[in-house]
């Protein structure tokens, strides 16, 4: 028996907003340059500890890609609400394609790089990518109309979850060959590829205005945001919610401990243990379709991020590997349709002249949450085992969430049809 195609298409991606040639230019620009940077994501820890032998030092690098990634992603988000947002993506991504390029330069210098030369770029990758993001992101309704935003993220985030997948098995290749200046090299090819379909696209200024670019109004921007943030309650809980998520329910931390325990006998345990989110985002953004037409945006956000927390829980107390990974894969699920709703509730909420603020501190909380979340759950772990700094939290997510529910039932109850209006 033939099945219906609408049903089909209830279950499979909603790729409509590639019709639209602006979102495709931005798609393959995000193709290319999220296997090429989740590459250099690899490499960069990777010379760091060939040239230091020190694992404090790769830790430090973790931080030194950090706070360039906060400070300038709040101000990048001021910077796109101040300027015309084509020409702000075209000049980060080249900036961003000349500074990977440097970064392949280095690999070839005498004993295998500099530490302050590495730490130098990678600083300045990140905060360049910190700037480009919120304008790559604040630009989608324009492209594609509100109603398309949810549908244009599914489709993105999709990709960003292959590229955390194909990315580091590529860069293992390439690094395991000796080839660290290649692996630097694709990514720089990547980000220029980028910068080059950015060129095709049509002007596009914040609220259809653009005036001069100051620093001192861009950093006045930030404050303006954050006070725009304080009187809108909906979009705050999006930032609200995912933080309480990768606080106290992000597991990562814990890997190497159980990938050296509890599933020491299993094949490549700390592998399949990292890939286990991805694999479930990847699958639930192929089966995105539905997540496109949700109307209680807010509502199955909540009922998103309870089932990463019962996930999480389950993760705790799995006895095998294969257990654990499929409740990682789950949890990796409700993640990605809590990520889509949350992102397309910032962009359709919130006013164009407010967007890129916005999606600056989205960028801000989803980088800065897991990086919490593993201090937590390394701290707790230590003390008192694995299970337990994996159950409590999953169990303080799934309370929260039902706090959230009660305490803010604005954003309980909100749906997308009266956003639109």
């Amino acid at each position: 028996m033939r099945r219906d195609p609408a049903a089909r298409r209830g279950w499979a991606i909603d790729t409509s907003p590639l019709r639209n040639p602006g979102y495709r230019r931005l798609f393959w620009g995000l193709t290319a340059t999220m296997i090429g940077q989740q590459m250099t994501l690899v490499a960069v820890p990777f010379q760091v500890y060939a040239l230091t032998r020190d694992s404090l030092l790769v830790g430090v690098t973790s931080v030194v890609a950090l706070v360039p990634l906060v400070v300038f992603g709040l101000l990048g988000g001021a910077i796109a609400d101040a300027m015309d947002r084509r020409r702000l993506m075209l000049v980060t991504g080249v900036g961003s394609a000349v500074t990977s390029a440097l970064l392949a330069l280095q690999a070839l210098l005498p004993g295998g790089g500099n530490l302050a030369l590495l730490w130098l770029l990678t600083a300045a990758v990140s905060g360049l990518t910190a700037v480009n993001q919120p304008a790559r992101s604040a630009v989608i309704p324009a492209l594609v109309g509100t109603e398309g935003v949810p549908a244009a993220n599914a489709l993105a985030m999709t990709v960003r979850q292959a590229g955390v997948i194909v990315g580091p098995l590529l860069a293992g290749v390439l690094i395991g060959a000796g080839d660290l200046f290649l692996a630097y090299a694709v990514d720089a090819a990547t980000l220029a590829f980028a910068a080059y379909v950015v060129r095709g696209l049509p002007p596009l200024p914040p609220g259809g205005r653009t005036g001069p670019l100051r620093l001192g109004a861009a950093l006045r921007g930030v404050g303006e945001g954050f006070a725009f943030l304080r009187t809108q309650p909906v979009l705050l809980m999006t930032f609200v919610v995912d933080v309480v998520a990768m606080l106290f329910a992000w597991p990562q931390a814990v890997f190497p401990e159980l990938a050296e325990g509890r599933y020491a006998e299993s094949a490549n345990s700390l592998g399949w243990l990292y890939a286990g989110i991805s694999i479930g985002a990847l699958l639930m953004g192929l089966t995105s379709g539905w997540v496109s037409r949700v109307d209680r945006q807010g509502a199955v956000v909540l009922a998103a991020i309870v089932v990463w927390g019962v996930a999480i829980i389950g993760f705790g107390l799995a006895p095998t590997l294969w257990l654990a990974v499929v409740c990682l894969a789950v949890a990796g699920a409700g993640d990605m349709v809590s990520a889509v709703l949350r992102s397309s509730m910032l962009q359709t909420a919130a006013p164009d002249d407010m967007r890129g603020r916005m999606q600056g501190v989205f960028l801000v909380v989803v980088a800065g949450g897991p990086r919490l979340g593993d201090l937590r759950a390394g701290a707790v772990a230590s003390a008192a085992g694995v299970s337990a700094a994996m159950v409590s939290g999953g169990v303080v997510v799934v309370v929260a969430m039902g706090v959230v529910a009660l305490a803010v039932p604005s954003f309980l109850h909100f749906r997308a049809s009266r956003a639109l209006r």
